[in-house]
């Protein structure tokens, strides 16, 4: 072996050659380190050979610019979306604008949630306008209102029905006769008398599609999201664009993956696009469940299809800067982004099977009890129940969950069609 001097002078001799090498291995780097960035840049592109965009971010819900700012410098370089679901900042105009200039000034996408267009705060609907001109592409659309499938399902319906039924018979022969229909209504709700699951689907979604501030964003070319843990499909019919299945506290009886299938199954089958957001898991701190979890989860949806990966980020707690986002959190982010851009990663792009439930059966699916719209649960639950869990099980990701509706047929779109009422051999 050359002693390291001698070779020294060897490769100095030959000095010429060197900086000829020194000059291609420099260009190489360059053009390796560019095309790099160019790859890891804003806009991903799925391993599916589309070039449909993936987005991964917070959801920030602080108090303040500081806060946003210093969580934006955090997950910049291994973000691409920064949702802006903060209801202080949603009331402050200059607080908005501040920190979605700033957030698309680092490269970041932006999706804005406005509970409702409130008439205290009018400049809401006109900075919209404005911001489709001063953020173009950068931003996504309004995250509006909340979690109305669960409203539905969750609300205490039997005494809000008993409390109205008090009021309209105070008003005993002076009632309006439409009230006296109400209160028909409601009390076969209470009696049981009265279960009609088409007439509460046309009710559901109606009250969507008629909500003056849905409807002035969708006349507009907003997209809408919204954030739900059940009832999706209504939701798209009710005239959302995008919806994010929640994971989390609502997966303790049932999987992610049927989460995944009955949110996809709505979007594949009337052509909308989908995401998941991971949510509480605990009602206190931690809130979050770990990063190595929600890494999996938000993972399995990628793989799933998934156009969005979010991560909620409330309440703050004392002593950390970032509200509830820890370190494994962020470092679960930093591992998705690399395997968004990994090539070996593979999606689905067509599953295989299709589950096909009853038409306006809005079931919440957490547990074979749960409600039917406002109902408990009938004779047909547990059987829906048992061959979702087996057709889960069986095809995991490679499985749509959509309800029988003539609008959006499923005949000639999958390999295997089942039907709930079907025995599986």
């Amino acid at each position: 072996m050359l002693p390291m001097t001698k070779v020294c002078q060897i490769w100095n001799q030959k000095l010429p050659i060197k900086k000829l090498f020194i000059s291609i291995l420099s260009t190489f780097i360059i053009l390796i380190c560019l095309l790099t960035l160019a790859f890891l840049s804003q806009q991903q592109f799925n391993n599916d050979g589309s070039s449909e965009p993936v987005y991964l971010g917070i959801s920030f819900c602080g108090n303040t610019t500081a806060e946003a700012k210093l969580l934006i410098d955090k997950v910049k370089d291994y973000t691409n979306l920064f949702v802006l679901q903060s209801g202080p900042v949603s009331h402050n105009l200059t607080a908005t604008t501040e920190i979605c200039d700033y957030a698309t000034s680092q490269g970041l996408d932006i999706i804005v949630y406005f509970g409702w267009f409130d008439p205290e705060h009018s400049w809401r609907y006109p900075w919209i306008q404005n911001a489709t001109q001063r953020y173009g592409e950068k931003f996504l659309g309004v995250y509006y209102y909340d979690e109305p499938g669960g409203l539905q399902l969750d609300y205490d319906w039997e005494t809000l029905f008993i409390n109205w039924n008090s009021h309209i018979k105070e008003q005993g022969t002076n009632a309006d006769p439409f009230y006296q229909k109400l209160l028909d209504s409601s009390e076969g709700y209470l009696n049981g008398t009265l279960r009609d699951y088409d007439i509460e689907a046309q009710i559901y979604t109606q009250h969507l599609q008629n909500d003056p501030d849905l409807s002035l964003l969708r006349n507009s070319s907003i997209q809408t999201f919204v954030s739900d843990y059940a009832l999706y499909w209504w939701d798209y019919l009710g005239g959302y664009d995008v919806v994010f299945a929640q994971l989390g506290w609502n997966n303790w009886n049932n999987s992610v993956t049927q989460e995944i299938d009955l949110i996809k199954g709505a979007a594949h089958l009337q052509d909308k696009d989908w995401g998941v957001i991971a949510t509480w898991k605990y009602p206190n701190a931690p809130y979050l469940d770990t990063g190595d979890e929600i890494y999996n989860q938000l993972l399995l949806a990628y793989r799933a299809g998934a156009k969005y990966l979010v991560i909620f980020d409330y309440p703050s707690i004392e002593g950390n800067p970032y509200g509830v986002l820890t370190a494994d959190h962020f470092e679960a982010l930093q591992k998705l982004w690399i395997d968004i851009n990994n090539p070996t990663i593979k999606r689905v792009t067509k599953p295989e099977a299709v589950l096909v439930l009853p038409q306006n059966y809005g079931w919440g699916m957490r547990h074979v009890d749960d409600r039917i719209w406002l109902w408990s649960a009938d004779e047909h639950s547990p059987q829906i129940w048992n061959i979702t869990q087996k057709l889960v099980k069986q095809y995991g990701i490679n499985l749509d969950i959509v309800y029988d509706d003539p609008q959006f047929p499923v005949t000639g779109k999958y390999n295997k069609i089942y039907y709930w009422n079907q025995t599986l051999t």
